[in-house]
């Protein structure tokens, strides 16, 4: 396998407003030194629940949110090193599917020029090439050429998404950011743009970083799988490995929630783990394990020691007592 993507010890924070005039400055650790690894042609699902840091770690790994350290190698160079105008150019080879299909296109344009403005963007071929291009690219997609001249407003939820996909592969990407492509869809359309993200990831080598909170949708997507909870990634593997034989108490309680996956009893299937309480706040995370206070596994070594990713067959999980 070729990797494609390396990022290593990514930390982002943010600035908060200071509750006093005299007060020191206060920020708040959204990711904590995460790191992972994409190969070409495979999807790497982020997954954990609202706050975790799934959605900021993509944002900072493509440079649409600051990051305050650490490495994104992305064929050959660090993203974060790169000037303005370098990484203006590297931007034909990253796109981002945004989440909302309503609100990322522009009510006031025609979709033909909403799926053709990254080529005027960056100068990509002749006007006649990049019409062209428009007419491949929504026969691609599944929508029609007689369609081009229509508004947003004149489709469907799916139709807008197949839109938006359709704008993110307007250069030729070898990876694309999906920030939760299809929770803004009804059921039987999330089948039709799951599936047609999976026939173009075959169909085109892409490579997807793809952040979702369904674990079903992880599961039919993506060959690997990183778990985050509280700004850090606490289990990562293959995706049969990490459902089936899950290491880590809050993966264990993700999968046991899943109402997508609880009708089908994998072969690692655990009983529900019962959490109580709230994740800890990023503004002042715990000593040890942030997970702690909720799992019902947890000792005193837990509460004072963090616990470091270690490799347990194909999985790396931080956990001082996993399985």
């Amino acid at each position: 396998m070729t990797r494609l993507l390396e990022v290593r010890d990514l930390t982002v924070q943010f600035a908060l407003p200071r509750p006093g005039l005299f007060a020191p400055k206060t920020h708040l650790e959204a990711v904590r030194s995460v790191s992972f690894s994409l190969e070409k042609g495979h999807a790497l699902g982020i997954v954990g629940e609202s706050g975790s840091g799934k959605t900021t770690t993509a944002m900072a790994t493509i440079r649409l949110t600051a990051a305050l350290g650490g490495q994104v190698l992305f064929k050959g160079s660090d993203l974060l090193k790169l000037s303005d105008e370098e990484m203006r150019q590297r931007r034909r080879d990253v796109a981002l599917i945004f989440q909302d299909p309503y609100s990322s296109l522009n009510p006031r344009a025609r979709v033909a020029d909403i799926v053709r403005e990254p080529m005027d963007l960056m100068g990509i071929g002749t006007r006649d090439e990049r019409q062209a291009r428009v007419v491949e690219l929504f026969e691609l997609v599944g929508l029609r050429p007689d369609q081009l001249n229509l508004f947003p407003h004149q489709f469907s939820g799916g139709q807008r998404q197949r839109i938006s996909i359709a704008r993110a592969l307007t250069t030729n990407p070898r990876l694309l950011v999906c920030d939760e492509p299809v929770s803004a869809l009804d059921v039987a359309i999330q089948a039709q743009i799951l599936n047609l993200l999976d026939r173009l990831k075959t169909e085109l080598g892409l490579s997807y970083l793809f952040i979702s909170h369904d674990l079903g949708v992880v599961r039919h997507v993506c060959e690997d799988v990183a778990v985050m909870y509280l700004g850090k990634i606490v289990e990562a593997a293959p995706c049969d490995a990490l459902f089936d034989a899950p290491l880590h108490p809050y993966t264990q309680a993700l999968l046991s929630a899943a109402p997508s996956l609880a009708r089908r009893k994998s072969k690692g299937y655990v009983r529900p783990l019962k959490l109580t309480g709230d994740p800890p706040s990023p503004l002042n995370p715990p000593k040890g394990c942030a997970f702690a206070e909720r799992c019902p596994k947890a000792q005193d070594l837990c509460r004072q020691t963090q616990p470091e990713l270690s490799v347990q067959g194909a999985t790396q999980v931080a956990c001082h007592f996993p399985g």
